[in-house]
């Protein structure tokens, strides 16, 4: 009798087996944008940076092996991950990380979001990677520059003229002090010593 109440008092403390077998919750996820956030992508050149993000877990590890879906906008600013269209899916790397490969953009400029997906043993995260689609500056921007050299050059000739002049007294044989050399901004004109 003694046996059986020890027994009894001993299973009433310790828990039943199967309690014991209860399953730790998987560890939440991160989404770390590596690549891509605030992107110009080129649209004359179709070209843009791939996104890339990394996956961890709470305690901020790579998690390998996570499916990871990159989805553009179906309308507007956008674009599509080559013959995949607008949503490709991957799987992470050893070390964590996920790259939608093949993003062109497509012919609408403007400000746009990639929202990002991540998934492993039932636990998820998400994020959005900002990019914009723009055409390059127009060709007139190297057409300007080469006429302000143009008239930079010809503003230095003009000074050295004028300096020349000025320290030679204008070349009249006159020793006296010659007034300063005038320029005046914006014409191009030079005064010479008087």
């Amino acid at each position: 009798m003694k046996l059986l109440s020890i027994f009894l008092a001993v299973s009433l403390v310790l828990p039943v087996p199967s309690r014991m077998a209860a399953q730790a919750p998987a560890p939440r996820l991160n989404l770390v944008i590596l690549e891509g956030e605030g992107a110009i992508n080129n649209m004359k050149l179709r070209t843009a940076r791939e996104p890339i993000v990394q996956v961890e877990d709470e305690n901020h590890k790579p998690v390998a092996g996570a499916a990871v879906v990159f989805a553009l906008p179906s309308n507007g600013a956008g674009g599509a991950f080559g013959t995949a269209g607008q949503t490709f899916t991957t799987v992470t790397d050893a070390s964590g990380r996920a790259v939608g490969r093949g993003l062109r953009p497509n012919n609408v400029a403007g400000r746009y979001q990639i929202r990002v997906t991540a998934s492993k043993d039932g636990q998820t995260a998400t994020t959005n990677i900002s990019m914009t689609n723009a055409l390059p500056a127009a060709a007139a921007g190297g057409i300007a520059t080469g006429k302000l050299i143009a008239i930079l050059a010809a503003a230095g000739a003009a000074v050295a003229g004028g300096v020349v002049a000025a320290t030679r007294g204008g070349g009249n044989g006159n020793a006296t002090t010659p007034s300063p050399t005038t320029i005046t901004p914006g014409t191009g004109q030079v005064t010479p010593p008087r």
